[in-house]
């Protein structure tokens, strides 16, 4: 299958226009039509209506395999690439928003090279590594101790496991719970909960106590841990963070931490990878 017709179905789809998908591709608006024809055609099934533009049946299926296929396609790119390295002039690293520790902060102030540091969800950073936009990626999540995080398929990636620490029950101040010396997460299933991309979400909760309950209470879409301190502390849900970013009231049970990896593609000998080691080894 052509990864650039495949492409050119994405942008139609997202964009659920022909005439905008050919504006932000590049190509006329016939150049489009053409190609969407072309993969019908070597498909077998038609995978679009026109007016207005919607999915088929076959075209929702090939959606679902659509991202996977473009990123394993650039991480490909990006490996071949990467074979023929040039001296190191500036190291970029993605990172999810709480996979910045301290202890990796100061390994990247050892890096030896300019660092540009990238922050984004845990997926997107996966997805930088892979493709080559990002040298090193590190990424976090709630797993039991020494498991290693569930990561999303993107190609032959290496994940090192660099940081596990304690978690902690965010309350809001004077909250009955706050004196405890610990809390197990089943006894807070029917809490309300903040849902936010930058600490657990609700799903997870879930996943983790075994329960369909753990109510959303509030929504923040945002990636400021501050933000997500003064949501827990004003009352407006309880968050688990680790114990180096929040106070609050450890997690007793069940025995999970807070785990930080460290990505990398597949590297020839050079700089990139005499960085990723060292900072393998200091973290």
């Amino acid at each position: 299958m052509d990864p650039h017709l495949l492409r050119t179905f994405v942008t139609v789809v997202h964009r659920r226009s022909f005439s905008t998908a050919a504006e932000e591709l590049g190509y006329t608006q016939s150049a489009v039509s053409q190609q969407i024809a072309a993969l019908e055609a070597d498909l077998g099934l038609p995978l679009l209506h026109r007016r207005p533009v919607a999915l088929t049946a076959a075209g929702e299926r090939l959606l679902e395999h659509a991202a996977p296929l473009l990123l394993r396609h650039r991480a490909a790119r990006a490996d071949v690439l990467r074979s023929a390295e040039s001296p190191i002039g500036q190291l970029t690293v993605a990172a999810s928003p709480l996979a910045c520790t301290p202890a990796v902060a100061r390994s990247l102030s050892q890096a030896g090279t300019a660092v540009t540091l990238r922050t984004a969800e845990r997926e997107k950073v996966v997805e930088l590594v892979a493709s080559g936009a990002a040298d090193l990626g590190f990424v976090d999540g709630i797993s039991a101790p020494s498991d290693p995080l569930r990561l999303p398929d993107a190609g032959p990636l290496t994940a090192i496991g660099v940081a596990e620490e304690a978690l902690v029950v965010v309350l809001p101040g004077g909250h009955p719970l706050s004196r405890r010396r610990g809390l197990a997460l089943a006894d807070l299933a029917d809490a309300l909960w903040l849902q936010a991309p930058a600490a657990v979400s609700v799903e997870r909760l879930r996943e983790m106590a075994g329960t369909g309950t753990f109510r959303v209470g509030f929504r923040y879409d945002g990636a400021d841990l501050h933000t997500v301190g003064n949501l827990a502390a004003a009352g407006h849900g309880l968050t688990l963070l680790p114990s180096s970013v929040a106070a609050g009231v450890p997690l007793t049970a069940p025995r999970l931490v807070h785990r930080v990896e460290m990505l990398h593609a597949p590297l020839a000998p050079g700089p990139v990878r005499a960085v990723a080691e060292r900072l393998g080894q200091t973290i």
